[in-house]
């Protein structure tokens, strides 16, 4: 990590150390958004942002983000999440605390194709994606040298259907070691076993290049230009141990036309999925994202 990143994160964190956000999900009734308001408020705390939503109003489901700020947070941060919890079970809330200066550490996964990896890393560079890129792990070489070059340790690891068990037993004495939070797939072309994606529920980003439902599963390009498609796509998701449906976190399409071949459409798709992947990654970071069932709330 440079000395402009170092300093980026540095800035971050102090700028943010008495930030917090609150993720909620609980049965719907009134007097959820009072509760937590006065508990704030009591708290000394000065709510920043809150966004709310209901599934079904009359007994349907209740999600909120709420983000405060807090003076002394780090002192106050115990004492919050004990005296929070008769709340919490009052209305059955399913809740986090987080805290924004600590940030989440990241892992990267690969294959051959680096365009998604390239964009992360840009995105990390730059400051807007503010996390820690603890290690990136490949079953190809070809990214070590670009990722090394950032001071970020590259982890080499062959991986095929025959030994994927004991590739995934290093896979994740790695990211164990290393506190790992969130992994992300940049066009890493293996398949999980259930095992791994259960350890990891909802921690587990991929990019699918077609728009999903559509082109589930190996060379959507292809099978989208053999079907005339006008518009390809990109689907960033959660993983489980359905292939390629997972929750869905963000989608983008662009128009194409007949007059492009499979190769144009993998061109065009390859931006589609940068960006994609990118901005699903950062809605993780920065507590956006709450999962319910098959499907996510995105604020």
């Amino acid at each position: 990590m440079n000395q402009y990143m170092k300093e980026n994160i540095q800035q971050f964190q102090t700028e943010n150390e008495n930030k917090a956000r609150f993720l909620i999900k609980c049965p719907d009734q009134p007097g959820i958004v009072a509760a937590v308001s006065d508990f704030l408020f009591k708290h000394e705390a000065n709510i920043i942002a809150s966004d709310q939503y209901t599934i079904d109003p009359d007994g349907g489901q209740f999600f909120m983000r709420i983000e405060f700020a807090c003076p002394n947070l780090k002192e106050k941060s115990e004492m919050l999440e004990q005296e929070f919890q008769p709340i919490a079970e009052t209305f059955s809330m399913d809740w986090q605390l987080l805290y924004v200066s600590q940030l989440k550490n990241i892992a990267i996964f690969v294959s051959k194709e680096p365009h998604c990896l390239l964009e992360l890393l840009w995105e990390y560079q730059s400051g807007d994606l503010m996390a820690n890129i603890a290690l990136v792990i490949s079953n190809h070489e070809t990214s070590r040298e670009t990722v090394e070059a950032l001071g970020i340790p590259f982890y080499y690891i062959p991986a095929n259907k025959d030994i994927r068990q004991q590739v995934e037993e290093k896979q994740i004495q790695l990211l164990e070691a290393n506190h790992v939070d969130l992994i992300v797939l940049a066009r890493y072309m293996q398949i999980l076993t259930s095992h791994f994606v259960e350890k990891y529920e909802n921690r587990i980003i991929n990019i699918h290049h077609s728009f999903l439902p559509a082109f589930i599963g190996a060379k959507p390009y292809e099978r989208a230009y053999q079907r005339g498609v006008k518009m390809i796509g990109a689907t960033s998701h959660y993983v489980t141990n359905d292939l390629d449906e997972g929750p869905i976190i963000e989608q983008d399409i662009e128009r194409v036309t007949h007059r492009d071949s499979s190769d144009d459409m993998k061109k065009i798709g390859q931006s589609i999925e940068r960006t994609v992947l990118s901005r699903a990654v950062k809605w993780h970071l920065q507590d956006r994202i709450i999962v319910h069932g098959n499907k996510t709330i995105v604020f």
